[in-house]
């Protein structure tokens, strides 16, 4: 065989090759793959997110998916059975059939014995909601003469709360719009005149000590406001308390008097 002839024969046997193989890639290509992976059929996943589980299950199964439910959590702002995420997510082209993988609300949420805070101090309140995993909500301020105690909450004592459920308080100013009678303070020993300033509504304000030689250690001789018909629920009352000049005497709780005692004679 000649050389000539047989470069002809050889040059026809590798482009029937190189033909052959352009041939299967485009089989591959445009049959085979196709067939393989179904392209041409996608289908756009729905998006469900932050409806019913039934309702979610209903949209998927519609378009030729499938769903599971992989995952619950509880979630604040979901009610119960509804999705909070999903995989693939919602426009996602994939093959028909495939699964939809589903995270959804917890059907129950843990919940906390709700405890009665009125009569506490601001801090005391948020303490205790605290400890219950509890969060404080929003603070209103009402006139009352019981500075920085709580005067009601926005969830019954002893209900059952979720955890991390906020609770508003209304908390008093410590100024009181309705007017009290200014109770009678003078020739009382000073606690009695304290108890007697609590009991009417009212503060006790500064308290001042007065040497005196006419009365006994511990009486109260002036107030300031000095008199008046009613003052605010609030309002703070100042002592001038009388003290001896010569003994240090420590003032122990009595029984209030209703007059100033007899004054010591010089």
């Amino acid at each position: 065989m000649t050389k000539p002839l047989f470069a002809i024969r050889l040059f026809a046997v590798v482009a029937s090759l190189a033909a052959m193989g352009a041939l299967t890639l485009v089989l591959m290509d445009n049959l085979v793959m196709p067939w393989y992976t179904q392209h041409g059929e996608g289908v756009t996943v729905p998006d469900v997110k932050n409806v019913s589980l039934d309702e979610a299950q209903a949209r998927i199964e519609a378009v030729g998916l499938r769903s599971d439910v992989y995952d619950q959590r509880p979630n604040e702002v979901l009610p119960p059975g509804h999705v909070m995420d999903q995989t693939p997510s919602g426009g996602t082209v994939v093959k028909p059939n495939r699964k939809i993988y589903l995270m959804i609300s917890a059907e129950t949420r843990p919940t906390v014995g709700m405890p009665s805070l009125i009569g506490n101090s601001l801090d005391n309140a948020r303490i205790q909601l605290q400890v219950r995993g509890l969060q404080l909500g929003t603070i209103a301020y009402e006139s009352s003469p019981y500075r920085n105690s709580v005067l009601s909450q926005s969830v019954a004592p002893g209900s059952d709360i979720r955890r991390n459920a906020r609770v508003d308080l209304v908390i008093g100013d410590g100024v009181g719009q309705r007017r009290v009678a200014m109770p009678t303070l003078t020739g009382l020993r000073l606690p009695a005149a304290q108890l007697r300033i609590r009991e009417a509504g009212l503060y006790v304000g500064d308290i001042t000590y007065e040497a005196s030689r006419l009365y006994p250690a511990g009486i109260v001789i002036r107030t300031n406001p000095a008199t008046s018909d009613s003052l605010f629920e609030g309002t703070s009352i100042h002592l001038t308390v009388t003290e001896d000049p010569n003994v240090q005497e420590v003032i122990e709780a009595g029984v209030a008097t209703d007059s100033i005692p007899t004054p010591r004679m010089p």
